[in-house]
């Protein structure tokens, strides 16, 4: 184990951990809600420092990432827990897993990461995905500034419930950010989630205001978050504070976990998607093989950028200075 970062020395041993908006106040023996951090003896800890859950490469199209190096790989590593507990979540096999319940761990220095990565070609650097990221904020961080200090990439991919300092001190060492905005309904957040939705709203402005790339994924759930009225005040606020060229991911429900809403409809992903390119300029679905939606578009002159079939990628007007060659219209991605 590793002393956890962000906590506070409480009366009677007790201690106030500082990661996320939970502010867990954990008794010697107790267990955060992210249920990987404890308190031994008025010490808080991480039991998921140097061990991963889950490690592959993948293409970075899968994070999501569609305006961040197409068609490159990166290494991606997951680990256990989570401090969201989504009735519908999607890896709930490791993110609603404590972390003493793991039987599968690989045991791995953020060093042999970084080293492994390095070996793997067309790899632009670390992913820190699968489960929640921030639950294994210590590991991360010490594994990013490793790959930072190699020209690695860094990517993180997360729900974006973490407090201000934690996040922001987090953001020099890393390159892409993929947040998952589950709803811009409050009561959602409370009865899905079990968490609040103004903190990963501040992630997000948070995240915008720095040099980090930005995308944002909303997975569609039929009868819980696929009201038109909600989804258009959040395609406002997107506009209004990250910036209309913010890309968003609409991603596709399947059952899961606790969860037993029906797939969500092909025609409900189509029609939110019109209402967000009339006011976003990159929006695409997500979970739809052959839909032309997971393509991008210049918004300027309709030229196709680049031709995706799943994981099939083709760069077609796109100049080394990330304009369109047929009109020279600036499209937001890094290449």
């Amino acid at each position: 184990m590793q002393e956890a970062l962000y906590y506070r020395i409480l009366e009677n041993q007790a201690v106030i951990c500082d990661l996320c908006p939970w502010n867990c106040i954990l008794k010697p023996g107790k267990t955060g809600n992210c249920k990987v951090r404890t308190n031994h003896n008025g010490k808080l800890f991480t039991q998921v420092y140097n061990k991963v859950a889950a490690i592959a490469v993948d293409p970075i199209e899968k994070k999501p990432l569609y305006h961040f190096y197409p068609g490159k790989k990166i290494l991606s590593i997951g680990n256990v827990g989570c401090n969201l507990h989504c009735n519908f979540c999607q890896n709930h096999h490791i993110s609603q897993c404590m972390a003493e319940e793991f039987e599968n761990y690989r045991m791995i220095s953020a060093k042999d990461l970084v080293d492994n990565a390095l070996k793997i070609p067309h790899n632009i650097g670390i992913a820190y995905t699968y489960n929640e990221p921030f639950t294994f904020y210590e590991f991360m961080f010490d594994t990013a500034r490793i790959a930072h200090e190699d020209s690695l990439k860094n990517v993180v991919v997360s729900n974006g419930y973490i407090n201000p300092a934690p996040l922001k001190n987090l953001l020099p060492i890393v390159d892409a950010f993929n947040i998952d905005l589950k709803s811009f309904n409050k009561d959602f957040y409370r009865k899905q989630t079990k968490g609040e939705l103004h903190p990963v709203l501040e992630t997000l402005k948070i995240i915008s205001k720095s040099p980090a790339h930005l995308e944002i994924t909303n997975l569609v759930i039929p009868g819980l978050n696929d009201n038109e009225t909600d989804f258009l005040e959040m395609v406002n606020w997107i506009e209004n504070e990250i910036g209309n060229e913010t890309p968003l991911h609409l991603s596709r429900y399947f059952p899961q976990y606790k969860s037993n809403q029906q797939v969500t409809p092909a025609e409900t992903l189509e029609s939110l998607a019109r209402l967000a390119k009339s006011i976003l300029k990159y929006v695409y679905i997500g979970n739809l093989p052959g839909d032309k939606s997971a393509s991008t578009f210049c918004p300027n002159c309709g030229e196709l950028i680049i031709l995706r079939n799943q994981f099939n990628i083709s760069i077609k007007q796109l100049n080394p200075d990330s304009t369109c060659t047929n009109c020279g219209n600036t499209i937001n991605i890094v290449i």
